[in-house]
């Protein structure tokens, strides 16, 4: 007795010619490679490429609120630490779309409508370049402003004796 699942099964067409057609789908060259699988993206890889593609806006200073600027540069100097490229960004991750929160602080003097508006332009573009997902919103929080005499890598010290 022959497994019949294993080959494919042979049919006349209407004018007589025999064929093969492949049992059980998703299989042989006439089936697309997108309909032979499942492809996941997690919120995380969204997270790092909206993260990355807003650190490469000119004007764009940092991610982050005061709280979690201040937590990661702690625990970016921790030994074996790894920085937090996501740090400041937020997403909702569906099947086909992608939703994006960002905390941003800007550089003193450049113009905060125009650095979001830029901003929202590169991480839409990024993401569904990157990953096919439709963006369906980039909502930036802006956070702080940073001034050109402030030194966010310098430990601020407020002891009296140095």
């Amino acid at each position: 007795m022959t497994d019949m699942t294993s080959r494919p099964a042979l049919n006349k067409d209407q004018a007589g010619n025999t064929g093969s057609i492949l049992q059980g789908g998703g299989r042989g060259a006439d089936v697309p490679a997108d309909s032979r699988g499942q492809t996941t993206i997690t919120d995380s890889v969204v997270e790092k490429i909206a993260a990355m593609a807003t650190r490469e806006v000119p004007g764009v200073h940092n991610l982050g609120t005061g709280m979690a600027r201040a937590i990661g540069a702690v625990r970016d100097r921790v030994p074996g630490g790894r920085p937090g490229v996501g740090r400041g960004v937020t997403v909702e991750v569906g099947e086909r779309e992608a939703a994006i929160d960002l905390d941003v602080v800007v550089e003193y003097g450049i113009s905060i409508v125009d650095v979001a508006a830029e901003v929202r332009t590169d991480v839409i573009t990024s993401v569904e370049r990157m990953t096919g997902l439709e963006v369906v919103e980039v909502n930036i929080t802006v956070d702080d402003v940073h001034l050109p005499d402030e030194d966010d890598d310098e430990p601020q010290s407020e002891g009296r004796v140095s």
